[in-house]
């Protein structure tokens, strides 16, 4: 069985963030045009479909790190701050992306709230695990030696 775990991430995301915009559900907030994705940014995301790539992105990550809290992924998506002369220190990424993305795909069904964190459902599970074969099928097409994995 191929699962999230065979296959490059960036591949997977960018699957599943095509999946995600079809769905009604999962839309990006109004504010999303204005703001940075944290307070190490400088400047604000420039592609158009941000959204769907953060969104698909964090819930790969709670399928793999799950179960995980805002503080967890804001941590992950954060990066170092620029303080002018003085050193460099860690900053979050932006809580309200998390939170927001997190209510939308739970109210999708494919994150779950428990008394530890949140977790992938099964659902959830099933998307990501499909995505994933699609894309080493795709893989396989280019090379045949990844064809053993099918």
């Amino acid at each position: 069985m191929v699962t999230v775990y065979d296959i490059p991430p960036d591949k997977l995301i960018s699957n599943v963030s095509r999946t995600l915009k079809e769905r009604d559900g999962i839309e990006p907030p109004l504010w999303t045009e204005f703001v940075k994705t944290g307070i190490h940014k400088e400047k604000g995301p420039i592609q158009k479909d941000w959204w769907y790539t953060r969104v698909s992105a964090i819930l790969r990550t709670v399928y793999i790190d799950g179960p995980v809290g805002i503080s967890h992924i804001t941590s992950k998506y954060g990066g170092k701050q620029d303080r002018g002369a003085k050193p460099s220190h860690a900053a979050k990424g932006s809580g309200s992306i998390a939170r927001k993305a997190l209510q939308q795909l739970e109210k999708e069904g494919l994150v779950e709230k428990t008394p530890k964190g949140r977790i992938i459902t099964s659902k959830g599970q099933s998307l990501l695990d499909n995505a994933a074969y699609e894309i080493l099928k795709e893989m396989a097409k280019e090379d045949p030696e990844r064809s053993n994995y099918l």
